[in-house]
């Protein structure tokens, strides 16, 4: 049984925004919706009147309403949500035009900014007629190679205010990982810095742009905003910094072009360790309306909070965390190494910045822990109501550690969701308890199951594949030059006619909470026992010794084993007594078949530039398979380490 960690007061949940939306909705259609699953219930079973009360709670500005709500709305893929409705993404983000702070950015070596709703308004208006000026129009795409500063949310949101397409890549990114997204989607215009800071060092990037400008055909313009040296445009044939480009523009309010709700707000890429990345379109009215809602509801943004969280440009946090400005808040941006230049760093700011929802990821959750940070000693969090936790299951010692050495008084919410659907399947709620390893809540809206491998749903606390059921707006509008959606239909509707298979392997809880143990193509299956790979991590990782693991299923002997890679503390050797420790824990607190018959020292993990460990790309080296795309990793040498392991070889 798991443990009760926290539960919120009836004060607190009394004003809650989904305590005020749920009484709203139950007083107009005359029911009782006084529980978060009666809610949830009704959010599926009358899913056109709830996104429309979703809609006109978060009163969400457009020119022309719809009078359909959804068509085809049993339709996996095809249904189409608020078919006729008109609006625009980038008038919903800056309905606020006073000096209330709407963004504050930190760096890495840089200097604390600001820029309030007002001052953003008149940045977006100018950029958005220079944008105009050049020829832009909706449905053009521009894509930025960019870090997360607020240059990079005012070129969004000018791109969204004339109808464009915008995409993304964190500079970090490699030339042919940045060529292999944008050359795909033809842009006429590319944003980029010179450079960035990570971990106190420097990186120059112009010879990496010079290779993408030269693979970009389409590109009419090279917009560059100088991060490292103001005078790096000088060095880049054709480039024009960002003042320049809007010198002549004038600041003055701009007419904003009413779009319909399926018209292309985002391109996100799929993480491409399988092939090149699939470009994922998504629309702007279904991206507003979902963040709104998670926004709103599952983190309990009030106007006037400051929301951290720590994201790249290249992962679909950044574009959750932008429209985070449509809730009338600040949002905090930070550009370098999370543990620059100490691990606590992040709840300086909370303390600095009077912060009020904190994201961060498992793995930076799990490396604090181990560094022995305990920010409930040293720090003010008063202000913390929420803290998030996303890009890998959050293993029940990870709850452990946040209520004991973070904060006593607050709502842990674990997520999970993806790039896929630009927002969350599983998410947090104010007004919910949180338990010792589990995720609060499915998302409203969301109809969320777990089947087994015939298609049949499984009774609570069995494991099996999530599923959603039912269309939902955020659902892509397609893939980028996707004929007929096929890459589409591939992706998710396959494995299960009718439904969305997303590929987590999970258990959904008798409390109506869920397990992530793992990605459904990464779990292993001894002697035909399916384990979610999560299920050894939480227990390889909770030894002192090893900081962080990987572990794949290998063919072998007609069967499969398993086998466990560690990296371990600097300094210390995987002996035979270490190794004994290791398979003892995962037996006791797990089961014998859990215990991996290997057990591998290695230097590094290899990672996604999320943050993802990929058990699949190391799988595939194990079984002498090739890797089509090593520029989806944040540290592709790290593969050398797993190819023709002398151990691997032998019994």
């Amino acid at each position: 049984m798991s443990e009760l960690l926290w539960q919120p007061d009836s004060d607190s949940i009394e004003q809650a925004n989904i305590t005020q939306f749920a009484k709203r909705a139950g007083s107009r259609y005359n029911i009782s919706l006084d529980t978060f699953d009666q809610l949830h219930r009704w959010s599926i079973d009358h899913s056109e009147a709830f996104w429309q009360e979703v809609w006109q709670f978060c009163d969400i500005r457009a020119s022309k309403s719809s009078g359909s709500i959804v068509q085809d709305k049993n339709e996996m893929p095809g249904s189409r949500w608020f078919v006729d409705a008109e609006l625009n993404y980038t008038e919903n983000l800056l309905r606020k035009k006073d000096e209330t702070i709407a963004i504050i950015s930190r760096g890495e070596g840089k200097n604390d900014r600001t820029i309030s709703y007002s001052e953003l308004h008149s940045q977006v208006n100018r950029l958005a007629r220079a944008y105009r000026e050049l020829g832009i129009e909706p449905g053009d795409r521009i894509v930025a190679y960019m870090p997360n500063i607020p240059e990079t949310v005012i070129c969004v949101l000018a791109a969204a205010a004339c109808g464009a397409v915008w995409s993304s890549c964190s500079p970090d990114f490699g030339a042919q990982g940045v060529i292999d997204r944008f050359g795909q989607v033809n842009p006429k215009i590319l944003i980029s810095v010179d450079g960035y800071t990570y971990n106190g060092k420097k990186f120059d990037i112009s010879g990496k742009l010079k290779e993408i400008l030269e693979n970009l055909p389409t590109l009419e313009k090279h917009i560059l905003v100088p991060y490292l040296d103001a005078q790096t445009s000088h060095s880049l044939e054709g480039a024009v910094t960002l003042e320049e480009f809007v010198a002549n523009c004038s600041a003055d309010p701009i007419e904003y072009p009413q779009l319909p709700f399926n018209h292309p707000l985002y391109i996100l890429f799929s993480s491409g360790t399988t092939g090149k990345p699939k470009c994922i379109v998504h629309g702007v009215g279904g991206t507003l309306i979902q963040h709104l809602k998670e926004h709103r509801f599952h983190v309990n943004l009030k106007h006037g909070d400051k929301l951290f969280f720590f994201t790249t440009c290249g992962w679909m946090m950044w574009n959750w965390l932008v429209t985070a400005l449509a809730s009338e808040i600040t949002i905090v941006l930070y550009e370098g190494s999370p543990f620059h230049p100490k691990p606590d760093v992040f709840f300086d700011y909370v303390e600095q910045y009077g912060i009020n929802h904190l994201g961060i990821s498992a793995k930076f959750i799990d490396f604090i822990s181990k560094s022995g940070v305990r920010p409930i000693e040293t720090h003010d969090l008063s202000t913390l109501r929420t803290l998030m936790s996303t890009g890998s299951p959050l293993n029940p010692e990870g709850f452990d550690y946040v209520y004991d050495s973070v904060k006593k008084d607050l709502c842990l919410s674990s997520i999970s969701g993806g790039t896929d659907l630009i927002s969350c399947f599983v998410l947090g709620n104010p007004t919910l308890p949180v338990w010792r390893g589990e995720i609060q809540c499915r998302g409203l809206g969301m109809d969320v199951a777990v089947f087994d491998d015939g298609g049949k749903k499984v009774p609570n606390g069995t494991k099996g594949e999530l599923v959603c059921r039912n269309s939902f707006p955020s659902m892509p509008v397609g893939f980028w030059q996707d004929e007929y959606d096929s890459k589409y239909r591939a992706a998710y509707f396959e494995r299960f006619p009718g439904n969305w298979h997303h590929g987590d392997y999970v258990e959904l809880t008798v409390r109506g909470g869920m397990i992530v143990y793992g990605r459904s193509d990464a779990v292993l299956n001894p002697s035909g026992v399916r384990i979610g790979t999560a299920e050894i991590y939480r227990q390889a990782e909770q030894i002192d010794e090893v900081i962080e693991s990987l572990v794949i299923g290998q063919r072998w002997d007609g069967d499969t084993r398993v086998v466990l890679f560690v990296r371990l503390r600097e300094g210390l050797v995987l002996d035979n007594d270490l190794q004994t420790k290791i398979r003892s824990i995962i037996r006791t607190n797990a089961s014998p078949r859990h215990v991996p018959a290997k057990i591998i020292q290695v230097a590094d993990i290899p990672r996604t530039r999320n943050g993802k460990i990929t058990e699949v790309a190391v799988r595939k080296l194990v079984h002498g398979e090739s890797i089509d795309n090593l520029e989806a990793l944040d540290n592709p040498e790290a593969l050398d380490i797993y190819r023709n392991i002398p151990e691997l070889q032998t019994d």
